[in-house]
């Protein structure tokens, strides 16, 4: 594929994901803008991320603090785009994250809101959950979530929502009940945002409250294999 394809066919991924994006709202009840489309640029080159700027997209989620440090720079010019960091946070990240990230997706510890209180003061953060109670993924506990949002307001943090990453679809799991036990413990919390769905279930999520939804392979395509060192 050329160039010129490879921007074209960005291009047409990005209308084609909105325009789901905004049936999707309208079938839910929901006003047209009121779910944000975040394009998640996990190893996509700048060229490919300026291209979809070029076709409408202003958020950009990055699950790498050095993709992020050196991807922002190179398309500050575009002072209309948002980043937000959605991936696994590690503290010692957040002091070189702090001057781009304008929402901070994955939350899930007091000892993180801490630094980014220190180093973004009043950031406006997500709590990221662990729905399905999986072992081996980030996450606070659903019956961590109350005690949590308090803390991080004590911090001076604004807590605008939660962030879940449900197991995918299979015959033992239905990401829809996760998505709704997400909407559900936000209500009860009295939190409006919710960044939840991928590029596999971005409308299941809408229909269940998504307010963000954080698309990469539907809008760049599949990821070249890593090396394992990047890992």
């Amino acid at each position: 594929m050329t160039l010129d394809e490879q921007s074209d066919s960005i291009t047409e991924r990005v209308v084609e994901v909105q325009a789901r994006v905004d049936s999707s709202t309208l079938a839910s009840g929901r006003t047209l803008g009121s779910v944000k489309l975040i394009a998640a640029t996990k190893t996509v080159p700048v060229a490919n991320i300026l291209t979809a700027i070029k076709a409408g997209i202003t958020d950009l989620g990055e699950n790498r603090a050095q993709e992020l440090t050196t991807k922002a720079p190179a398309i500050a010019a575009h002072s209309e785009v948002h980043w937000h960091f959605i991936g696994s946070l590690q503290r010692n990240k957040v002091k070189v994250l702090a001057p781009w990230v304008t929402l901070w997706h994955s939350i899930d510890r007091i000892e993180l809101g801490e630094t980014i209180a220190r180093f973004a003061p009043k950031a406006r953060v997500l709590i990221e959950v662990n729905v399905a109670a999986e072992p081996n993924k980030s996450g606070c506990q659903v019956t961590e979530a109350p005690s949590l949002v308090d803390a991080l307001r004590d911090q001076g943090l604004a807590v605008a929502g939660l962030m879940a990453i449900p197991p995918p679809r299979s015959n033992e799991s239905d990401p829809i009940r996760h998505f709704a036990a997400l909407r559900i413990l936000a209500e009860s919390l009295d939190l409006t945002e919710l960044s939840m769905g991928m590029t596999n279930d971005y409308e299941l999520a809408i229909s269940e409250g998504a307010t963000m939804v954080r698309v990469g392979r539907g809008l760049f395509g599949d990821r070249p294999p890593e090396h394992p060192l990047r890992r």
